[in-house]
């Protein structure tokens, strides 16, 4: 649930001033936040930033902005330069984990004092994708962090932010470019951050093969791993592993067995 009834007021309030029927998108600024709290007396949020970034990641938009979707469709929210954004309609497909995969034990390399004294679950999340080489197991690429928290502009968006940034080589020489996004808690992977690090990738490091890669907690141990892909039809998931970091004790000869059966991709 939002923490706060005033950004359901205010967003409701801007899109149903601004939408007609048929517009497929609707395009509005940061003080419109403002205009629309005045117009509603109610009091201003501290950061008017933070009420558009918790409809983009943390939570629905209200029912009275989803109702005007079609069948299949959604509304989300994208950047669209400087203080400025834009409801966009587009085919429903949440970027959720698939709960009947199977799950990958891998011997847990992460230092105990890492463990203990991680901040939040975003970067417990992260230290754990780094210290076990994740995201070089998960894509087959030798990568390095180049770095975590990247924050710059990309063209027609404003300013983005990738949780971290990996650069990598395969075996032909090839290089790459992984933008990853960490989610833990309520936050939800969202298409809109996954089209940020695309273009992000693509005006930053316009030499390299740009492979999104997104990451989320299935439970403390178990970290579900996205790649992904912008195609005719949008965002799609490309593949999807799930790991489970353990003690190197508890990876048996029957999971061995296993692992050394399974078709390779």
């Amino acid at each position: 649930m939002i923490k706060d009834n005033r950004y359901i007021s205010i967003i409701k309030a801007i899109f149903l001033s601004k939408f007609r029927l048929g517009m497929r998108e609707v395009g509005f600024e940061r003080q419109d936040i403002e205009k629309f709290a005045r117009k509603l007396k109610l009091a201003l949020p501290k950061n008017l930033g933070d009420l558009v970034y918790s409809f983009r990641y943390r939570t629905q938009l209200p029912a009275e902005i989803y109702s005007t979707a079609g069948q299949g469709e959604t509304w989300i929210i994208r950047p669209a330069g400087r203080a400025k954004y834009r409801f966009v309609l587009i085919a429903e497909n949440p970027l959720i984990p698939n709960l009947n995969l199977t799950i990958t034990k891998i011997p847990d390399s992460t230092p105990g004092v890492i463990s203990k004294y991680a901040l939040s679950d975003e970067q417990a999340l992260l230290a754990r994708l780094r210290y076990n080489r994740l995201i070089d197991i998960f894509t087959g690429v030798t990568c390095y962090s180049l770095q975590n928290h990247l924050r710059t502009t990309a063209p027609n968006m404003g300013q983005v932010e990738t949780d971290e940034v990996y650069v990598g080589v395969d075996k032909k020489g090839a290089n790459y470019v992984l933008p990853t996004q960490a989610k833990a808690g309520k936050d939800k992977l969202s298409v809109v951050q996954i089209e940020q690090d695309i273009a992000m990738c693509a005006a930053k490091f316009p030499l390299l093969i740009c492979r999104p890669i997104a990451a989320q907690f299935l439970q403390e141990d178990v970290i579900a791993l996205f790649e992904l892909e912008n195609g005719e039809d949008g965002i799609r998931i490309v593949s999807e592993k799930h790991y489970k970091l353990v003690p190197p004790e508890e990876v048996t000869e029957a999971d061995l067995q296993n692992y050394r059966t399974r078709p390779s991709e």
